[in-house]
């Protein structure tokens, strides 16, 4: 859970995001100088953004390139009075990757990779539904990909009519 400081995401946090989500690797070097910014003010905007969990620099790799034959998410709906229990042992399942509390039909939605049919029914069967509080689950299978970017940007690149006019104009959002 992202760490609660009060501190907002600005237009030149933005920008930051912006670049990496283009290039992971950029050095706070070039995005400076893109920036117009000195090296020490990016590299304290990176640590806090990194640090409060606005963002994650990692490698995103292809699940298929990378060896797992299947691929998927899995809709799950839950006894509500476990969502904290059973959001705590899903996270102990090193084959899922994503957890989400979601509305509609179902109440949590995860996304998994396993290199065979034998590891996603062990992970189906012998994992997930013997969590207390599963009521029922329904798995999907990622055929291909059709679209897989991470380059959406922040809110500040769409402005809302939600957000008010003071805010958009001080081009800062508050991140509830």
């Amino acid at each position: 859970m992202r760490k609660k400081t009060g501190k907002r995401l600005d237009k030149i946090d933005s920008k930051i995001i912006g670049l990496l989500q283009k290039n992971g690797r950029l050095p706070n070097t070039q995005i400076a100088k893109e920036l117009g910014i000195s090296e020490t003010t990016v590299r304290k905007r990176l640590d806090r953004l990194i640090e409060e969990e606005f963002i994650q620099v990692v490698a995103v790799g292809n699940p298929f390139k990378l060896g797992f034959g299947i691929v998927g998410t899995i809709k799950i709906s839950i006894d509500i009075k476990e969502v904290e229990n059973v959001i705590r042992e899903l996270q102990k399942l090193h084959e899922v990757w994503y957890i989400a509390v979601t509305t509609g039909a179902t109440d949590i939605d995860i996304e998994f990779n396993t290199r065979s049919l034998e590891d996603l029914h062990d992970l189906v069967y012998e994992k997930i539904n013997k969590i207390d509080g599963i009521i029922r689950t329904e798995t999907m299978l990622i055929i291909r990909y059709a679209k897989r970017r991470y380059d959406w940007g922040t809110a500040l690149d769409y402005p809302r009519s939600s957000l008010s006019n003071m805010e958009e104009k001080q081009g800062e959002i508050q991140i509830p």
